[in-house]
């Protein structure tokens, strides 16, 4: 009689560190944005707070644009807008949980009152940081970053889209969130063009409406391709990667042509893309039936982030079921 096997270790990935990935772009695209955007542009300051190593390539390229200011993410954005307002650009690259959640006063009152080109880059977004808490999740942080008057929202959908989104808010006045999902499935083939504000159609169909941000965008995208092959139900598929400003016109065209819209995202039901999209056809007053896949508005469990994302619907699976509803309803 044989012997039963051993339960699979669940790992607890480094998600400190890039070394085993191929290429700079690939393991550190936010890093290798910024790199790639201070050679133009010797204004461009970089800074942390614990989170060195997306900053590697930086360092060598530019030690003296480099600050460590430690475990003080609040403190980091009080320094960056004292750097702005001197005719710098700071870029602040932060862990999400710690970052627009942690510092939203500091953000608000010193670099968003102040038009400030302030940067945050916030890593280790959504349930990233699962095995941690949930202390370390970054699931309402888009519903906060929105309220800010001016400050520009993006999320890019994968390693291209931070190179695009991160060249398209180079040359923006204001402040910028940028969030970071990581170990997203490719989307883009090349690095895309985003002009400010625009949604990317990346598939088109008019049976029902898939938008997305960030690790959303590549489900969606594979979940449309299932939805059609399987079901005969051809899906429009856009990446909404900037939150703010926002493609009105895509969201206005789409639902009104499908009147079916379901959103996917990492974050919370509240304040993310789904918010965006009932807000916008609530205004023009289409007729459109919407649905979330989204994380529910409860306290939400602990574990390994790709079993969270299973848990919770978030996998290509689970768009494709709620797509299902939402056709068949």
């Amino acid at each position: 009689m044989s012997q039963p096997s051993a339960p699979t270790e669940k790992k607890m990935v480094d998600v400190f560190s890039d070394t085993d990935r191929d290429t700079a772009l690939k393991a550190n695209p936010s890093g290798y944005a910024v790199t790639e955007i201070a050679a133009g542009d010797d204004r461009v300051l970089t800074m942390t707070a614990d989170l060195s190593n997306t900053l590697a390539e930086f360092r060598e390229a530019f030690p003296d644009r480099y600050i460590e200011l430690g475990i003080a993410e609040t403190n980091s954005v009080s320094v960056a807008a004292g750097l702005a307002a001197c005719g710098y650009v700071p870029y602040i690259f932060s862990m999400s949980p710690f970052g627009v959640l942690k510092t939203a006063e500091q953000w608000r009152t010193d670099a968003d009152y102040n038009h400030l080109p302030v940067r945050l880059v916030g890593r280790l977004s959504g349930l990233a940081m699962g095995y941690f808490g949930t202390s370390h999740y970054a699931v309402e942080d888009i519903a906060i970053a929105r309220t800010f008057a001016n400050t520009t929202v993006v999320s890019p959908a994968d390693q291209n889209a931070v190179l695009a989104l991160m060249r398209s808010t180079a040359a923006v006045a204001g402040p910028v969130y940028i969030r970071i999902a990581e170990a997203v499935d490719p989307v883009y083939d090349m690095v895309p063009d985003i002009p400010r504000g625009t949604w990317p159609r990346l598939r088109e169909g008019g049976d029902l409406t898939l938008a997305a941000h960030g690790m959303g965008v590549g489900l969606a995208v594979q979940a449309a391709e299932v939805l059609a092959s399987e079901h005969g139900i051809s899906a429009d598929v856009y990446d909404g990667g900037y939150l703010k400003p926002f493609d009105e016109a895509a969201i206005v065209d789409t639902a009104a042509r499908t009147g079916k819209v379901l959103t996917i995202e990492d974050h919370t039901v509240n304040g993310g893309i789904g918010a965006i999209v009932a807000e916008t056809v609530a205004r023009h007053k289409i007729v459109a039936d919407l649905a979330q896949c989204a994380l529910p508005d409860v306290d939400l469990e602990v574990g390994v982030p790709a079993e969270l994302y299973e848990y919770y619907g978030l996998t290509v699976a689970g768009v494709v079921a709620r797509a299902l509803e939402l056709a068949k309803g």
